[in-house]
């Protein structure tokens, strides 16, 4: 019984680093960009697929994961600059273009990989298990695991101690102060609308050895995602990290011990968290 809990631990500790990632972009990309990105998912989506793609061409996972989250950040800036540059401030419109976007893109890759279900396998340097003494356990979850930790603490470094980390924490806490003082709100935008989207990406390549991909999963981690931020507190790099992973737990033992209301308890927990502190477990406070 001790084997299957720690089992179940680092399984919920796994996905809940996959959702920080998602999280992360996701926040970044409202609380600075001030966009409502519901397309989200299907950005992890399209990362999972032309990871999926350029490892099978190049026989390389690693050149995949760096490339992918670079194309599809690319990409993610010259959408915000082409649909989403005129729809500031008017978040409905944002919205239903997301939800639209999420749709072609999804639909694209449906008729490009087709709808059947995908598992993609582990690279070569990770594949096989561990063996922790009495717990044997798959080597790439727990890379997933270290690669959240890492990626959390150089996001808080680079917040913390870059130049560009401080104009992200002007816009996000007062757009208005920040171009006053001489930081443009637009530039920073965009820039972070890449960033976000590049982080939706990177979760997609790295995900797609822990979930099989399937057709509608753009919606399921769009979910996810919103579901993290709401608890954890937008615009908060540590609430991304820590409600990500009290997601991630709770699913995971929720699946382990009561499969048929597992989704049911994060939802709980959604309502519990906004009953009792609206802005999320570290948010701020809108007042």
């Amino acid at each position: 019984m001790v084997l299957l809990l720690l089992t179940q631990l680092l399984n919920s500790l796994a996905f809940g680093m996959l959702l920080f990632l998602l999280a992360l972009g996701l926040s970044l990309i409202f609380g600075v960009a001030r966009v409502v990105n519901l397309a989200h998912g299907a950005f992890y989506l399209l990362g999972a697929y032309l990871g999926l793609a350029l490892a099978q061409a190049w026989g390389n996972f690693w050149l995949a994961l760096l490339v992918v989250p670079l194309g599809v950040g690319l990409l993610g800036a010259l959408l915000e600059r082409v649909l989403l540059r005129g729809l500031h401030g008017r978040e409905l419109e944002q919205v239903l273009l997301t939800i639209g976007l999420g749709f072609v893109i999804a639909d694209l890759l449906r008729a490009a990989f087709g709808a059947a279900v995908r598992s993609v396998p582990p690279p070569p340097e990770l594949a096989g298990p561990l063996f922790l003494g009495p717990l044997i356990y798959p080597k790439y979850p727990l890379f997933l695991i270290g690669t959240g930790l890492f990626l959390f603490f150089l996001v808080r470094l680079l917040l913390a101690r870059t130049a560009f980390g401080v104009q992200i924490r002007a816009v996000t806490s007062d757009p208005a102060m920040a171009s006053a003082l001489g930081i443009r709100p637009e530039r920073v935008g965009l820039l972070t609308f890449g960033v976000g989207t590049g982080l939706a990406a990177l979760g997609g390549v790295l995900g797609a050895p822990l979930i099989a991909l399937a057709p509608g999963m753009d919606a399921q981690m769009t979910l996810f995602a919103l579901m993290v931020v709401v608890i954890g507190g937008l615009g908060r790099l540590e609430g991304a990290f820590f409600g990500a992973i009290l997601v991630g737990l709770v699913d995971g033992f929720g699946r382990l011990f009561l499969p048929q209301v597992a989704m049911f308890l994060i939802f709980a927990l959604m309502a519990l968290v906004l009953a009792l502190k609206p802005e999320g477990l570290l948010g701020r406070r809108l007042a």
